[in-house]
């Protein structure tokens, strides 16, 4: 297998990060951060909001399908711009408060904007960017950085649902916080495709000396599966991949959970949202960087264990409004854990002998099992919250989150020996 070894400009890692996290902040940040508010102003419940979700999650399952291949024909800059760009079309849309049934039509459209034309393709640019040894960092570099972005547009939102706001936010209309949240979604969309616009123009330089690249893109994409599917570590990957991801989407609730059991207002508790998003960068790096220097799969063992633990003290219900100590320390191990998988799943593609010039029907692959959450766990986090409102619907929740992160602990842990003796 050669991968790349062309030194990258520092600006293209920069760019990915940007679009990278820029692409969903439409489809899942601002419903993350402005959880309350989100379901308040559309008029809808948990299990609705679960619903679009799982509508983007089956689009998206048949994008990750064709769009892999996709990403090993075209270069990264094409689809990725064309794909924020649509996003971003999507989010001014939106801002006309559709009603529930076109809202899901827009959850699927973000699905293929997202997915087919974008995903697989900014992972295969982020490998490139890595090369051969720095894979880790690479993909440190882009979950951290993404994360920044992400706190970044959270902390702009905050700013904006804010200034819109005259007086204490309790004591407004529901006019008056729809107008406040049209100025978000409105300021969003715009810098999104702007960033759209700048990834088209300054990707160009990501290069990659791989010379088995134009002879992939002539391969049936058939065989190319078929190469791919005789590793275990692909199959290895899609179990770990669709635990982790349960875990990131349990991140979803916890603006609502500061609101329902820590009693926070919506702009406090779209801080506590916003503030995990910060953890982000710091975790990305570090993790990043230790695993170049050990293995990506021993990290992915550390960050499973890290949130079983926290996800069986939340299930517990000894967190209150009486523990806020508690709350905010259990809260920062569960970014730990969740993060530090999240930026390492595909790194071990490299430590899983995953060839580069495969990356896009891999990724394709992989993550037509590891992202099935975007199908299913929203509609399950909406039921579990709306039939046992309050803090038990909290801990069933974490009950379920303690559950699959046991599997993918696990499986990290036979994902690991079988690297080890590689």
């Amino acid at each position: 297998m050669q991968t790349t070894k062309t030194k990258q400009p520092i600006y293209v890692i920069i760019i990915l990060i940007l679009s990278g996290e820029a692409v969903f902040i439409l489809p899942f940040v601002l419903a993350r951060i402005f959880r309350p508010t989100y379901l308040e102003v559309f008029d809808i419940n948990n299990l609705q909001l679960g619903t679009c979700f799982s509508i983007y999650g089956i689009v998206a399952l048949f994008s990750y399908v064709f769009g892999g291949p996709l990403a090993d024909k075209f270069h990264p800059r094409i689809l990725m711009s064309v794909a924020l760009v649509l996003t971003a079309l999507g989010g001014f849309y939106l801002s006309t408060y559709p009603s529930y049934f076109n809202l899901k039509l827009l959850f699927g459209y973000w699905g293929f904007t997202t997915i087919f034309l974008f995903w697989a393709a900014m992972i295969k640019a982020t490998r490139i960017w890595g090369g051969t040894k720095k894979q880790g960092i690479a993909f440190g570099f882009l979950d951290g950085g993404r994360g920044l972005v992400a706190a970044g547009f959270g902390t702009f939102g905050i700013l904006i649902f804010s200034l819109f706001i005259d007086v204490d936010i309790s004591e407004t209309s529901l006019i008056e916080r729809k107008d406040a949240f049209r100025n978000v979604i409105l300021f969003t969309s715009l810098i999104v495709s702007l960033i759209g616009i700048i990834s088209f123009y300054y990707l160009k330089s990501l290069k990659s000396n791989e010379t088995s690249s134009k002879q992939s893109s002539n391969i049936l994409t058939i065989s190319n599966f078929k190469l791919i599917m005789k590793l275990p570590s692909v199959w290895l990957l899609m179990i770990i991949i669709l635990c982790a991801y349960v875990g990131y989407k349990a991140t979803d609730v916890y603006s609502l959970y500061a609101k329902d059991v820590m009693l926070y207002d919506d702009i406090e508790s779209a801080k506590v949202g916003t503030s995990l998003l910060y953890m982000r960068p710091i975790i990305g790096v570090v993790i990043g960087l230790l695993a170049d220097r050990t293995k990506a799969s021993l990290w992915l063992i550390i960050g499973f264990l890290f949130t079983l633990i926290t996800s069986i003290i939340f299930a517990t219900g000894i967190i209150s409004q009486q523990t806020t100590l508690l709350f905010m320390l259990s809260i920062g191990m569960m970014a730990l854990g969740v993060y530090s998988v999240r930026v390492l799943y595909f790194a071990a593609m490299e430590e899983g002998k995953i060839p580069i010039a495969l990356t896009g029907t891999a990724v394709g692959f992989i993550s037509l099992v590891g992202y099935t959450p975007d199908i299913f766990s929203g509609p399950m986090i909406g039921v579990l919250l709306d039939n046992s409102p309050g803090e038990l619907g909290h801990q069933h929740v974490f009950m379920v989150l303690a559950g699959f992160t046991l599997i993918g602990l696990i499986t990290s842990i036979v994902f690991y020996k079988i690297s080890k003796n590689q």
